[in-house]
């Protein structure tokens, strides 16, 4: 059986860790670092995520500024809150809870928000600054994904690497990290000729194509990491009941594979936590401490 990477006690060490640093960070700074997050509609699951992310700032010492706008909120006025929180010095990072309702354009309102202060890395100067080397800021779930990965495999290099997914929140930035890494990397996606048979290739395998159950066990080489980005909810036995699963298919995974996330559990606290972490990162940075 394979052994299992706990995701959520990671993710709570490492907040830890992080509020030992905000602690620092007051201290030489005068302030606490400003996370702002922006909602827009009723969207129930954002809403889940913004109380999650608001509660999880606060316990780590840090201001939690949140803005909370109607649905049918101008993209003038999207833009312009956005151009402030810009130009608030008491904000170090700013996210912007996605998906926004119909009607307003997510692409200009992430491209508006300053890099130095895109704790989501989603803006493209933060993408361009992975792809070339420079420093910056790295979407939060491919990011704790990898911390996941170092501390499970040490050094990466010359590890052999399957991502499943090529989408610009997780798939490309996570291949990217891995070449950082040394992997030899390989992006698959669902039109991949013969998928089993790349997957069963790899050292590390990142599933991250939002398919419910989709990768077997028999996909796997014997020892492989697999990391479980998947969230998607199904039926459960239990009639009118959903559950949670990842995009592999756990029971026969964890026959087969070294290690493994489960779902939930495993990479979805880590998203959080790296949140957390970027914002440090972008007020030690913008304070100019080391």
């Amino acid at each position: 059986m394979a052994d299992i990477i706990d995701g959520k006690a990671f993710a709570a060490a490492l907040r830890e860790s992080i509020a030992d640093g905000v602690a620092d960070f007051v201290a030489k700074a005068g302030r606490k670092p400003g996370l702002a997050v922006v909602l827009v509609g009723e969207d129930a699951a954002s809403q889940v995520y913004v109380r999650n992310k608001h509660k999880a700032t606060i316990a780590a010492g840090m201001e939690s500024f949140e803005y909370r706008l109607a649905a049918d909120t101008s993209q003038a006025e999207l833009l312009a809150l956005v151009e402030a929180l810009n130009a608030d010095p008491a904000v170090d990072g700013i996210l912007v809870q996605l998906p926004l309702p119909n009607g307003l354009d997510e692409n200009a309102v992430i491209q508006t928000i300053d890099p130095d202060k895109d704790v989501d890395g989603f803006t493209t100067t933060s993408t361009g600054r992975l792809l070339t080397g420079l420093p910056g800021f790295v979407a939060c779930t491919p990011l704790g994904c990898l911390m996941l990965l170092k501390d499970r495999l040490g050094d990466l290099s010359g590890k052999s690497a399957v991502v499943i997914g090529r989408s610009n929140i997780v798939g490309k930035p996570m291949a990217q990290l891995l070449l950082r890494e040394s992997c030899t990397v390989t992006i698959a996606h669902s039109r991949t000729a013969d998928l089993p048979a790349v997957v069963r290739g790899a050292d590390i395998v990142v599933a991250a194509v939002g398919r419910p159950e989709m990768v077997k066990g028999d996909w796997l080489k014997p020892g492989a990491t697999v990391i479980d980005v998947g969230i998607n909810r199904v039926p459960a036995a239990e009639e009118g009941k959903t559950k949670l699963v990842g995009d592999v298919d756990f029971a026969s995974a964890s026959e087969v594979a070294g290690a493994i996330t489960p779902v939930p559990g495993g990479v979805g606290p880590m998203t959080i936590a790296c949140l957390l972490y970027n914002t440090l990162e972008a007020a030690n940075r913008r304070e100019g401490i080391a």
